[in-house]
This record gives C-alpha cells, structure tokens and sequence, in this order.
C-alpha cells in the first residue's frame, strides 16, 4: 500500500547573503566585487557576501559581510529576492537571500580585507562567480522598477547635488539618455529638492545651482 503522505528527511542546508553594492562614480555606476581566494570559483569576481550566522539576522549578515569585505558601513539596503537553485553552490545546498546596497557618492570608499575588492561598471561586469550574474541582472531591473516610486536617485547622491547630476544618475540606471529640460520640469514640480539658496557647484563649466532631497511630506512625519 502507498502511504499518501511520505516524511522527508529535512535537507542539510545553508543560508547565504549576497549584497550587489552601487555607487555612483566618475565614470558612471560602478559594482563593488571580490575576488574568490578559495574554491569553488577560485580567482572569479564575486558578490560580497557569506554564510548567515545562527544568531543574526539576514540584514545584519548583510552589512557584516560588507564590513569585512570592503570597509563599507552604514549603506541603505534593499532586498532583491531569493535564489535557492539545486546546484547553484558545488559545496552543498545554499539558498541566498540577495539585497541591493546603494552608497551615496561623497562617502563610499574600498578598503579591502580579507579578498581583493574593486569597482566594475555595473552595466558591464566580468564573469562571476555562483549565480551572480543573474542577482546583478535582476538588481538592475529593480532600480529601474523602482525608479519613480523610490528615492533611488538621490541615495546614490551626496547630500548636496545639482540636477545634471540626479539627471546624470537616471540616465545610468535606465540605460538612455533623457530631455533635459522635461526631466528638471518633472523633478521640481514633484517637489522632491531642496534648493540650497546660495550654494553653488564648483568646477570646470559655469557654477550650477544645488539642491538637496526633501522627503515627501507623509514621510517627514514619521
């Protein structure tokens, strides 16, 4: 006789994090990665991440592994998603919950430890390690989902910042160059800056007037 329900074993597993770090930089978007020391994968270009330990949280292994692997704290994170494919890992079964890390530009910075980290474009990174490439796929496709109901522009920002730059940072994320004149129309009549009455940028070109991010209003009351 068949028995209608079977008891299955529970499967060995581990839980991973894997964090896909943007920031804006000179040359547009950059991807933090780190170079595998050991196996599988070894010498590939990887996501920062590991293992979640028993006593914390998955956000808190997140910015662990984070620390540990560039110097970078204090990041705003974002999950992505889940990715528990059967052979994803050659180790054993790993399933990873992934998070998107955006660094403001006027304070992120790359001090590796343990594994030799640098900065790739984020629309064309090398070959990775495990699944990563798909987790940057997907993350790319969340910022730009969530570019007009997110602050996501201005979290890749300094606190201070003119227009050409916010223009500049959604040009990065969408892929496409936008009208200038439509997109400045559009963010201030969203009333989502600040002007910061008497500063200016300073540089090569003409002085550009600065702003700042201002919450909409339902959040300022939180």
């Amino acid at each position: 006789m068949t028995p209608i329900h079977e008891i299955v074993a529970p499967a060995t597993m581990a839980v991973a994090v894997d964090i896909v770090l943007i920031a804006q930089r000179d040359d547009g978007l950059g991807l933090l990665l780190i170079r595998r020391r050991s196996e599988p994968f070894r010498g590939r270009w990887a996501l920062p991440g590991g293992f979640v330990r028993e006593d914390e949280s998955l956000e808190a292994a997140a910015l662990r592994e984070l620390e540990h692997d560039a110097g970078v704290t204090a990041v705003h994170l974002e999950p992505l998603g889940a990715y528990g494919d059967p052979d994803r890992d050659p180790r054993r079964r790993v399933v990873s919950i992934a998070f998107v890390a955006l660094v403001p530009a006027d304070t992120h910075g790359l001090t590796a430890s343990t594994d030799a980290a640098a900065w790739f474009p984020l629309s064309s990174p090398p070959r990775l390690a495990f699944d990563h490439t798909r987790i940057v796929k997907d993350a790319r496709t969340h910022l730009r989902n969530a570019l007009d109901r997110e602050p996501v522009g201005f979290r890749l920002l300094p606190k201070a910042f003119t227009l050409g730059d916010l223009q500049r940072v959604h040009e990065a994320i969408l892929g496409q160059a936008l009208d200038k004149r439509n997109f400045r129309r559009k963010v201030l009549s969203d009333g989502l800056v600040e002007t910061l009455e008497g500063e200016t940028s300073e540089g090569m070109h003409r002085p550009a007037q600065l702003y700042r991010y201002l919450k909409p209003a339902h959040e300022r009351t939180r």
